[in-house]
């Protein structure tokens, strides 16, 4: 089964050839998302929760454009600059996953530019019929 790209309205242009998510049966693999604006700025120069709430604000809509919820994350993979943002990150992760919280991991290290403070790439499983619009397109697009 051939995987199906979601690019969701108003994403952020991609930093290397990837998209923003990808459709493979019911499963949703959310990239890398930074804290990027529509045109590829950076969203909260220096504050970890701004750019935490940016992210994951991201990563919901390429769920959505694949007729998920942030409900239907499995799996998220955390990646932060600095050790002492940990907790910020936490304080806006709970407001996105306030109930039962997906797996995930968190890892220190460098991210693609130093600006950049956090990174988070997801997992998630829908059973939801995608929006028409991006996921169909993709899909049109890779059959032809």
């Amino acid at each position: 089964m051939p995987f199906m790209p979601l690019i969701p309205a108003g994403s952020a242009p991609p930093l290397a050839p990837y998209s923003p998510g990808a459709a493979a049966g019911d499963t949703i693999y959310v990239s890398g998302t930074l804290a990027l604006d529509t045109k590829g700025r950076l969203v909260g120069k220096g504050d970890a929760r701004a750019q935490t709430r940016h992210i994951l604000r991201a990563v919901e809509a390429v769920l959505e454009s694949g007729g998920a919820h942030l409900s239907d994350i499995a799996y998220n993979m955390i990646f932060i600059k600095r050790a002492e943002d940990y907790a910020a990150v936490n304080e806006v992760y709970k407001e996105f996953f306030p109930g039962a919280a997906p797996a995930r991991f968190c890892i220190v290290c460098e991210l693609v530019k130093p600006e950049f403070l956090v990174e988070i790439s997801s997992i998630a499983h829908a059973s939801r019929t995608p929006q028409e619009g991006t996921y169909l397109r993709a899909r049109a697009a890779n059959s032809a």
